[in-house]
């Protein structure tokens, strides 16, 4: 029986053949798409990106991250997770969401989504393989290729494990079970693991984010409602970061609009640039 050949550990973490990102199209993974673009550039490899399909109400999402991959010519695959993840808060649109910000939230966070990372990066690294192997002439380089996929989770998420999937602990067991069981062939990457989003948006601007393409709003309304945890989230940071917010809201937590029931002719579209 042929065995394999042994991890290559300095080509896994130095010289990527392929680098992929996961995107959903906000904030977090978008700045991390330009801090991976400016990689693959340099190592002058092709650089994908990955969004998902797992019945969220917010599908715009998918919508920007079409639009953000173009824009950096990307390849873009969306992959269907559909029928896998269970009804949540962010699935099913019986359920309301909070309008209260991730600081009022205690323990784990509402918009939970169970292990919705793990199986992500575990689709992603199927995926990946899958690429590498059709895309990666292996006899001609006399080695099987290898990736780097890149993730955005940040530490305001990890924060009290609200979103357990999003800290260092979590990440560095993914992080091994995915080199382990890939032969070395796919090494996970984080590069905001430590950031907060304030930090994200700071680096964002320095790599020439358009902001006003990327989508945050758990509502998946026309607008930004402005009040859901991620929205809330998403001005804090820009106020922190001292970067103008482009985005416009269907209400801000003090506009006198904060519970907005999604009616158009309810709300007054809020733009901080107006």
């Amino acid at each position: 029986m042929e065995s394999r050949p042994p991890i290559n550990v300095e080509q896994a973490y130095k010289t990527p053949d392929l680098i992929a990102v996961l995107l959903s199209g906000g904030v977090d993974s978008t700045t991390v798409l330009h801090m991976a673009n400016e990689i693959a550039d340099q190592k002058e490899v092709p650089l994908h990106t990955i969004s998902f399909n797992y019945g969220q109400r917010h599908r715009k999402e998918i919508e920007a991250a079409a639009a953000i991959s173009e824009d950096l010519d990307c390849t873009h695959h969306v992959l269907d997770l559909l029928g896998v993840i269970p009804r949540t808060m962010l699935t099913d649109v019986g359920q309301a969401v909070p309008n209260v910000s991730y600081a009022d939230i205690k323990g784990v966070s509402p918009t939970y989504v169970p292990f919705r990372n793990g199986l992500m990066l575990a689709a992603a690294t199927a995926h990946v393989l899958g690429v590498l192997d059709r895309e990666f002439d292996s006899e001609a380089f006399g080695r099987e290729g290898v990736a780097h996929l890149y993730c955005g989770i940040h530490s305001d998420d990890a924060a009290g494990f609200a979103y357990p999937d999003c800290t260092p602990e979590w990440f560095g067991s993914m992080a091994n079970a995915i080199f382990t069981g890939t032969y070395g062939r796919v090494r996970l990457v984080a590069p905001a693991l430590f950031l907060t989003k304030a930090q994200i948006v700071s680096e964002g601007e320095e790599l020439g984010v358009d902001w006003a393409a990327t989508w945050s709003c758990y509502k998946g309304e026309e607008l930004h409602c402005g009040v859901c945890p991620t929205c809330i989230a998403r001005q804090e940071a820009f106020a922190t970061a001292g970067v103008d917010d482009p985005t416009a809201y269907a209400s801000i937590p003090d506009s006198g609009t904060e519970g907005w029931n999604g009616d158009e002719d309810d709300a007054e579209g809020y733009d901080p640039n107006s």
